[in-house]
Order: C-alpha cells, then structure tokens, then sequence
C-alpha cells in the first residue's frame, strides 16, 4: 500500500495557484467596485444638499426619482389602485 498523503501532483498545485488568483482578482475587483458606490454615494448626497440649499424638498424629490424608476404602464396600475383605495376611505379630493 502506497501513502501518498501530502504528496500534490503538479496539475492539482497549478488548478490550486489559478484558482487563488482568480479568487484574489475577483475579491480586489469587487473592493474597487465598493469604494467607487462609495464614492458615488457621497455625489448624490452632495447634489440632494445642493437641491435643498436652492428650496427644494428632498423627501419629494427622492420620491420623484423613484417612480421615475418604475415601468409606466406598471406606475398607472399603481396609481389607479392608490386612487381606488383613496375613494373607499373617504380619502378622495
């Protein structure tokens, strides 16, 4: 009976160094992908300060931005069940 316990062959060293460097250049790609949300996060927080600085309401615009977001015929559906449910509780102008 042969022992070959702590014995590699070259094949499984090499699929071992590719995978690890793979590994590594996948983990720093997301960390640069991080800091650059990061950084674009701090923009946007920058322009929803300048938007207030000149009067406007950042509630209202985030809400805005939102359903700007939202498929129009879907964004229909949901204000039309918004408006029926608004009339059933006496909500309706």
């Amino acid at each position: 009976m042969t022992d070959n316990a702590g014995h590699n062959g070259g094949d499984d060293f090499s699929s071992t160094k590719v995978a690890a460097d793979q590994l590594r250049t996948i983990v720093e790609r997301i960390e640069r992908l991080e800091e650059e949300k990061k950084e674009v996060a701090e923009q946007i927080k920058e322009v929803y300060a300048e938007a207030k600085g000149n009067g406007y309401d950042v509630k209202t615009l985030r809400a805005v931005i939102k359903l700007r977001k939202i498929d129009p015929v879907q964004l229909s559906e949901e204000e039309a069940m918004l408006d029926l449910y608004k009339h059933a509780l006496g909500m309706a102008a």
